[in-house]
């Protein structure tokens, strides 16, 4: 394996260090989002049971336009919103996975609190 973009690996590292403070539990799970240059995705993990309760992400959903753009990271953060209610969660910790509280990542955070998930 090759070497690795220093942005990725410092990403890696941030989220190392993250993951070691956060843990999801049954009562409440991690929400977890992973961004890539043409789509976000968002997943809620107990990771006591090694289980994804519920995901959601711009391939699943009928999102006109630019699936890499806020209004799209805002579409996911309505839809795990509602996928992690059906699953009966409504507390969650908040795993940003290295990425900075920034743009479509707080997009989708602020979306899945106006759909009524909690942290």
């Amino acid at each position: 394996m090759g070497k690795l973009n220093p942005r990725v690996s410092a990403r890696l590292r941030r989220k190392t260090r993250i993951r070691g403070r956060l843990a999801g539990t049954a009562d409440t799970p991690r929400l977890t989002v992973f961004r890539s240059n043409n789509h976000i995705y968002a997943q809620v993990v107990d990771d006591d049971s090694g289980r994804t309760l519920a995901s959601a992400c711009t391939l699943k959903l009928d999102i006109e336009g630019h699936k890499s753009n806020r209004a799209a990271a805002t579409e996911v953060g309505k839809a795990i919103a509602t996928a992690a209610k059906e699953a009966g969660v409504t507390s969650v910790v908040f795993d940003r996975n290295g990425y900075k509280y920034h743009g479509r990542v707080k997009a989708l955070a602020e979306a899945a609190r106006e759909g009524g998930l909690k942290f």
